[in-house]
């Protein structure tokens, strides 16, 4: 085989296997008590479908020029800190949209994130 399908044939190989890793520690695929094909199908659909979207969404909505390298973790931490800000900024009742406060809301989402 040539050296550029070597290549090709790994990278695939190594996606596969951050999807099912981050299905294992993060949404739940092993975790299905279910006994019926149907029903362990469906789990592991799910499981690694929100994975697929999870990714789609983080990629489309940076610019090329500011994605990084995906990581599971850190969307769930990003999404947590966001359901914990919105449910902070309803109990005060400040405007998190304001222009002065639009760089303080995106510093406390991406606070604790990993730099992959």
């Amino acid at each position: 085989m040539a050296a550029s399908e070597i290549l090709r044939y790994y990278k695939s190989r190594f996606q596969i296997e951050f999807l099912y890793r981050d299905g294992k520690q993060h949404t739940g695929l092993n975790d299905s008590q279910a006994r019926s094909e149907n029903k362990l199908n469906f789990q592991f659909n799910a499981s690694l479908t929100s994975i697929n979207i999870a990714r789609v969404i983080h990629w489309l909505s940076l610019p090329k020029e500011e994605r990084r390298a995906f990581s599971m973790s850190d969307i769930k931490t990003m999404n947590h800190k966001t359901l914990l800000h919105h449910r902070f900024i309803g109990m005060f009742g400040t405007s998190p949209y304001s222009v002065k406060n639009q760089n303080y809301v995106k510093e406390l989402i991406f606070y604790g994130t990993m730099a992959a």
